[in-house]
């Protein structure tokens, strides 16, 4: 009889997650701790995961369902998030302020996610206050499933490689900063795996091929990266094949991850592996160690250099990287199978950043809107139906050249459209925008003003689908993107201080049908709070 209940109960887990019985599960367990790590040489307090900084890999396969349960023992809340992964139907697992609750501290909250239909390279990171600060970020893989053809040999290695600026300073120190109304100080330094100045070796064979992995995990700042005496071949961008071009350095902005094979042939000895700032002054510069096998000959002559400020020289290089249309990705049919060009797109969004001052201190907007987040995520708010937290078209599609303001910003969108979302950009720096829930085409960028007549400089065949993109200072991007995953999606400049004060929003793209087949039901164990506290989500 128990076991009669315990099947029962198994497959009422199954149907209301989505998931299918054949896709295998993966169950993880994270706690979560404060522990003391040395990144650049001084102590500093950082958030371990399983007393581990950056914080364990995640290994998946197309499909797999991750059971993450994970225990706060900080002294305030926590949230993870999962940088790339879709969470089809499932915005209830995203794990943004405006989605879920915050883990109490000595609490526990178990995420079930799917790595439906994806494939590549990722990483989690915290989500809350200024926790990134600290660590408690690492790598997520997801390779294919056996029978999809890849279109490169399989590598004798598989690297993650998570670099990006970092701070001396505290996390609660540096969040202090910006509620303040101050711009945070220039890094620190830059790290490698957690490591400083030659503090990761990766260990090759001569004669034998391995893939890099490589993510932006940083705060503030673009990042070039490079390897003594050896070439790149760029395979894949943030789930998406691409055409496979060397580079010798690469860029990768705020948020992005790359995959590239490098072949170990050259003279066996050590080489530097070289990540630099990029349009920083002055340019912060770390190292880590690529080691042939049975070697005894050191690292020899200074870092190689790489680019600095060139922006035509990034420009030139993003504008490159173009989608392997013969390849297959999560699943058998040729990516180029969609032809995302030919379809006409219902509406177009135009999305522009600023700097503002409010209220005499330092924010940041979208289209003059700086998101304040509300006490009860909106994602719950908009389930139980809570007036007051926040209202749609809250934030303008299009820039108002006003002044800034703060707002619980949320924009409507429609299920099933397909969008054009344009960002423009008029301040000096790079921006770099993710999009929570989706990949979207990267259809072009150049400088100044975007107007209609820019669309015809735009790939219409061949371009990249990923989750992150950057703008150039004085320019724009603009993106295609099918509205086919329902929920409550974050919208966020990838620069940690920059959302952390307000640019970012939500879209929250809505079907009428109310139906499980676009989009799952509330977990059952999902925590409420705020003013859905007390309130039920289901029956099991």
């Amino acid at each position: 009889m128990r076991n009669l209940c315990f099947s029962i109960v198994l497959m009422g887990l199954l149907l209301l997650h989505g998931v299918h019985g054949e896709d295998p599960y993966r169950f993880l367990t994270w706690k979560i701790t404060y522990g003391d790590i040395y990144p650049l040489g001084v102590k500093q307090r950082g958030i371990l995961i399983n007393g581990q900084f950056p914080g364990p890999q995640i290994d998946s396969v197309t499909n797999d369902n991750l059971i993450i349960s994970v225990y706060n023992y900080l002294t305030e809340p926590f949230l993870i998030s999962w940088s790339g992964l879709q969470q089809r139907r499932n915005s209830w697992q995203d794990g943004m302020a405006g989605t879920n609750c915050p883990i109490p501290p000595g609490k526990n909250m178990t995420y079930a996610l799917q790595v439906k239909d994806q494939i590549g390279s990722f990483f989690y990171f915290p989500s809350l206050a200024f926790h990134k600060a600290a660590g408690g970020f690492g790598g997520i893989r997801i390779l294919s499933r056996p029978r999809i053809p890849v279109p490169f040999p399989a590598p004798s290695g598989d690297f993650t490689v998570l670099a990006g600026d970092w701070f001396k300073r505290d996390h609660a120190e540096l969040g202090g900063i910006l509620d303040r109304g101050h711009n945070l100080p220039f890094p620190d330094g830059l790290l490698i795996n957690g490591r400083g100045w030659n503090g990761y070796m990766f260990q090759v064979d001569q004669g034998r091929t391995y893939r890099f992995r490589i993510s932006n995990v940083g705060l503030t700042t673009s990042i070039n990266f490079r390897i003594q005496g050896h070439k790149m071949k760029l395979v894949e961008v943030e789930g998406s094949h691409t055409l496979q071009n060397t580079y010798s350095a690469i860029d990768i902005h705020l948020g992005q991850s790359y995959s590239v094979l490098v072949t170990a042939d050259q003279p066996p000895q050590d080489y530097y592996i070289v990540v630099s700032s990029r349009f920083t002054s002055p340019v912060l510069t770390t190292t880590a160690v690529l080691h042939y096998s049975w070697s005894t000959v050191g690292l020899s002559g200074p870092p190689p250099g790489g680019p600095t400020t060139q922006i035509d020289w990034s420009l030139n290089q993003a504008r490159s990287i173009r989608w392997n249309l013969s390849a297959s990705g999560p699943r058998p049919n040729p990516q180029g199978s969609y032809h995302y060009g030919l379809i006409k797109t219902s509406r177009t969004i135009m999305l522009a950043n600023s700097a503002p001052i409010i209220n005499g201190k330092q924010r940041y907007a979208v289209n003059s809107v700086s998101y304040m987040p509300a006490s009860t995520p909106l994602k719950l708010a908009d389930y139980f139906n809570i007036p007051g937290v926040f209202y749609l078209g809250s934030i303008p599609s299009f820039p108002t050249w006003g002044n800034g303001y703060l707002q619980t910003s949320v924009m409507p969108a429609d299920f099933r459209s397909y969008i054009e979302i344009v960002f423009q950009n008029w301040e000096e720096t790079v921006q770099s925008w993710h999009i929570d829930g989706y990949s979207f085409f990267v259809m072009g960028m150049d400088g100044g003003q975007w107007t209609p007549a820019s669309r015809a400089s735009y790939n219409l065949r061949d371009t990249v689908a990923r989750c992150t993109v950057q703008v150039y200072p004085k320019a724009w991007t603009a993106i295609y993107m099918a509205l086919d995953n329902v929920g409550m999606w974050n919208v966020r400049s990838e620069n940690w201080a920059r959302q952390y004060l307000g640019q970012q929003f939500y879209l929250r793209v809505f079907s009428p049908a109310n139906s499980w087949r676009d989009e799952i039901p509330i977990p059952k164990n999902a925590l409420l709070c705020g003013r859905a506290a007390g309130r039920h989500t289901r029956p099991l």
